[in-house]
């Protein structure tokens, strides 16, 4: 799921978080997530673990921190508020970046699949066992990134894995994506 398509002031927003070191659209942008997160609501598991999407640890140290993971924790804290039954849990630490990929803008999605082979890894696969993972990110371009990690989380045990997003690249909306079939399903919505 993603909120809307990443253009006009949701672009600026996201480009403010990511790259010009602005925190504080984490909380604005986590309510856009945490309206992505809601579509699920119906699809997806009561009991969630939440994961955002690892940056290699020079690159979060570089930026000072995880845009995904300051995203995720503004969404949860507004699900907490507006869905207590939904108990969906922080498990950031539970995938970590293992290679330095190259940025992921500059390729084709040919070249961005290339890019992730072996990029992911899962650090607890005890606390993955059987459980339904909720894949959180700033962007969807091309899925190449949540197919990855997905795969790792996968690979890992976890039964389902679930990619919510702030916004999207393309004019559709990725309504639901699985990681058990490996394919989205798309919702001109």
């Amino acid at each position: 799921m993603a909120y809307a398509v990443y253009q006009d002031e949701l672009r600026d927003m996201v480009h403010l978080l990511k790259y010009e070191r602005m925190q504080m659209m984490a909380k604005p942008l986590g309510g856009f997530l945490a309206r992505a997160i809601e579509m699920l609501e119906s699809e997806a598991g009561r009991d969630l673990l939440v994961v955002a999407v690892p940056l290699f640890p020079s690159k979060e140290r570089e930026r000072g921190y995880n845009q995904a993971v300051l995203l995720s924790d503004a969404a949860l804290a507004e699900l907490k508020r507006s869905r207590p039954e939904w108990k969906l849990q922080a498990a950031h630490r539970v995938l970590r970046r293992v290679k330095n990929t190259r940025s992921q803008f500059e390729l084709t999605p040919k070249g961005r699949r290339r890019n992730l082979v072996g990029a992911f890894a899962v650090t607890d696969r005890e606390m993955l066992a059987g459980r339904e993972v909720l894949l959180v990110d700033d962007i969807y371009t091309t899925g190449a990134t949540a197919r990855a990690c997905a795969k790792a989380l996968r690979s890992a045990g976890a039964s389902k894995v679930w990619v919510a997003t702030a916004s999207r690249a393309q004019p559709e909306m990725v309504a639901l994506w699985s990681a058990s079939s490996e394919t989205a399903v798309w919702d001109a919505g």
